[in-house]
């Protein structure tokens, strides 16, 4: 009983520093997102991201199988939804990630390839607090599916090929403007005239 008391007392105390280090940081630096995250604000947010996340999915193995069927589909959807914070190459050096607080992490990194299958799954699935990572989860069966090939995906981000990143290149979103530009260059190097009328016919343009 006394050796429960007694780490609970430690643990009262050290999560009094952490906020009281915390409360300094704020008031000494702000509240801008233009500013590196603290240490004890990373540390932080990486214990509750881990406490946030139950042990029963944290333990929970991939029940999808990494076909190149699977990859493929994780691909276009990495590329069509995250890669606007995440980067193509996962290394999150993308204006909208750099600009969220804390920034998009280089997922090639340890810090999230070391997480397990399950704490990725729920990451996707459910988000994360008081960050720019949304809950993708749309509680279906295929929605889970394509989350858990998302961690397939996350897992080959550090030996993505120069031609994976090339493909998903051509599968980001892209505004009108941006479509028009890019048709009009590779109209140009195909030696064609360039027009600068509308998209062809069953382009969907950008994504929302």
């Amino acid at each position: 009983m006394k050796a429960t008391l007694a780490a609970l007392l430690v643990l009262l105390v050290a999560a009094g520093l952490a906020a009281a280090v915390l409360g300094y940081s704020v008031v000494r630096r702000g509240l801008s997102t233009r500013m590196e995250p603290s240490r004890v604000e990373q540390l932080l947010a990486q214990g509750l991201r881990r406490l946030a996340t139950p042990s029963a999915v944290r333990s929970r193995t991939n029940p999808v199988e990494a076909t190149d069927a699977a990859l493929g589909e994780a691909l276009e959807h990495f590329a069509d939804h995250c890669a606007v914070c995440h980067a193509n190459d996962g290394g999150g050096d993308t204006e909208m990630g750099r600009s969220l607080y804390p920034p998009a992490p280089d997922m090639r990194a340890a810090p999230t390839q070391e997480l397990s299958d399950g704490e990725l799954f729920s990451i996707i699935e459910n988000g994360i607090r008081m960050t720019g990572m949304p809950a993708w989860g749309t509680g279906t069966d295929e929605g889970e599916r394509a989350s858990w090939g998302l961690v397939h995906f996350i897992r080959r981000l550090p030996t993505l090929s120069a031609e994976e990143i090339g493909h998903m290149e051509e599968l980001n979103p892209r505004t009108r403007a941006e479509f028009l530009e890019a048709e009009r260059i590779r109209r140009f190097l195909a030696g064609d005239e360039p027009d600068a009328g509308e998209p062809p016919a069953g382009h969907k343009g950008p994504h929302h």
